[in-house]
């Protein structure tokens, strides 16, 4: 018998609500977990910092698992979802940060980080990460693999000294870091919507090092009625966003 809801955590004091200890075969599935109004530095914390023990012949799983700052009334957190352990299995987790409910506002649930995965060998499968404050996704671990990924950049950003990355305009929706020598995703997006601020740009929805074992396939930033536009799709590839027109821009393979 499916469909009677979802049990729903709330972590007090500031608590990260689940750990896992680096071990293998652990299953998550079909809960919720909601930031408490103590900022939390993640919410789900899969695997210790440092973890690696090899877990491919039993993986950990989260499966039908959603996060959520804000919306049901104030919350914080640094981070949504945090993968150290090696192997984990991501499928179908939305990590979102609210942009409408109860307890909304740029700093009101605040949240930097959505997913940042450390540990080695991790694919995802529908991947819903959406309106942090910073990175949605940042992925340190080799060979990481994602396979459709749907991204919206916070609405609510103030203006554009809000998002600014240093000499870059806006965070990466997901962003691959310098040190990762493998990883590939399939059908990854971003969208903006700067309803408060339409003239934020931001330099691209996806960054990443250019190396011979990181490949994307059909990926597109699209900006709804020009408010917010992308210069690049995929670090500096990939045509701008431009007017009102809510149409796509796609690189088909990168690079």
């Amino acid at each position: 018998m499916l469909g009677l809801g979802l049990a729903t955590l709330i972590p007090d004091d500031g608590v990260t609500a689940v750990k896992v200890a680096d071990v293998g075969g652990v299953r998550l599935a079909g809960f919720l977990v909601d930031a408490g109004p103590a900022e939390s530095p993640a919410l789900v914390e899969i695997g210790p910092p440092g973890s690696a023990a090899d877990h491919s012949a039993d993986p950990t799983s989260v499966q039908d698992v959603f996060i959520r700052i804000g919306g049901a009334g104030p919350g914080r957190a640094d981070h949504g979802l945090v993968v150290n352990s090696d192997d984990v299995l991501i499928d179908h987790t939305w990590i979102w940060r609210a942009d409408h409910g109860d307890g909304v506002g740029w700093e009101t649930d605040r949240a930097d980080h959505g997913l940042a995965v450390n540990g080695d060998d991790v694919p995802a499968a529908g991947l819903f990460v959406e309106h942090f404050n910073k990175y949605d996704v940042q992925w340190y671990g080799e060979r990481g693999r994602t396979i459709f990924f749907q991204n919206e950049k916070a609405y609510d950003a103030p203006n554009q000294a809000a998002v600014q990355n240093g000499s870059t305009r806006g965070y990466a929706a997901y962003r691959v870091a310098g040190s990762v020598d493998v990883h590939e995703a399939w059908g990854v997006g971003s969208y903006c919507n700067h309803n408060v601020d339409p003239t934020i740009r931001q330099d691209h929805g996806f960054q990443t090092p250019v190396k011979p074992g990181i490949r994307f396939h059909h990926a597109l930033v699209v900006s709804l009625g020009g408010n917010g536009q992308y210069d690049h799709v995929i670090n500096d590839t990939g045509a701008p966003t431009s007017g009102t027109c809510t149409i796509p821009s796609v690189v088909v393979s990168y690079p």
